[in-house]
């Protein structure tokens, strides 16, 4: 399926993308306005831009169904400051409700049941359920268009964060992805959680250059069990690996006996062992079963 964006509608426009540019971390915006009144709302368009200076963005876009402005946005450019408060699970109900479309004077924090906290540099309360919560000071505001669906871009440099000690390693007192079940979201009703059995690392190249799948021998690189993910694993190290006279695996001795007499066969399970050892980060072990055909 091919689609056109521009000649759909901003309904089915906005339901293609929000589904596809996806999982989007969540804005939980604290603004008020210069009469004193708090807004508490939820912002998908959201995300870091830059660390030195830190930087975050994030986007009270015009209503799709009849092009309406948001408090959030008008709030900004009354009083340039915000809270961002990040989400996670045990309060993601209580953020939908927030989104509801309240009157002005009336408070989200009541509505959907938060507890506002004041906050140490910036006039917008804090959340106090968020266990980050981010003082931020607005630094530029853009609107991107006057159509239904148009983006309001809110800059916002952050100022101090609040770290909820129940997310931090008590050893290295940094965030463990493993204790903060974050929330994201997706197309439609549709949001997803951080959870430990859903988290996986992928080593991220560093001063050291991977060879490349350009690099790998033919006879692996095109496997036709090794998939994209394997193949990239595989050639994300510093130089080709050489065959290892001290490796020993029972497996392995088990598909040379088995597999002696057909060559093709033989490939084929090496190549799924491989794949097996790749998939439990045992990326030195698979290379040298991939080796042993040599």
């Amino acid at each position: 399926m091919i689609i056109d964006l521009g000649t759909v509608s901003p309904v089915e426009r906005q339901g293609y993308l929000q589904a596809s540019v996806a999982p989007r971390p969540i804005c939980f915006a604290s603004t008020i306005d210069r009469a004193g009144h708090v807004n508490l709302s939820p912002f998908s368009f959201f995300n870091m831009f830059s660390s030195t200076p830190p930087i975050l963005v994030f986007s009270p876009s015009r209503r799709v169904r009849d092009n309406s402005t948001k408090h959030t946005w008008h709030n900004v450019l009354e009083v340039p400051e915000v809270v961002i408060n990040i989400v996670d699970y045990p309060m993601v109900q209580q953020v939908s409700l927030s989104s509801c479309d309240y009157p002005k004077e009336v408070s989200e924090f009541t509505k959907a049941g938060f507890t506002p906290e004041p906050a140490t540099l910036v006039r917008p309360p804090m959340v106090r359920e968020s266990k980050v919560r981010i003082e931020c000071r607005v630094i530029d505001t853009r609107p991107l268009g006057d159509q239904p669906g148009a983006g309001n871009l809110v800059i916002c440099e952050a100022l101090r964060m609040h770290i909820d000690d129940s997310i931090l390693d008590p050893d290295t007192r940094r965030i463990d992805q493993r204790r903060f079940r974050l929330v994201a979201r997706l197309g439609e009703d549709w949001y997803c959680q951080v959870e430990p059995a859903n988290l996986f690392r992928v080593e991220k190249p560093n001063i050291h250059l991977g060879i490349g799948i350009d690099a790998l021998p033919p006879a692996i690189r095109e496997s036709r069990i090794l998939t994209g993910n394997d193949l990239a694993r595989l050639a994300n190290v510093h130089a080709l690996p050489a065959v290892d006279p001290a490796f020993e695996d029972e497996r392995l001795r088990h598909i040379f006996q088995y597999y002696a007499v057909s060559p093709d066969e033989m490939e084929a399970e090496l190549h799924s062992y491989a794949r097996q050892l790749l998939a439990e980060g045992k990326v030195g072990e698979a290379w040298q079963v991939l080796l042993a055909l040599n």
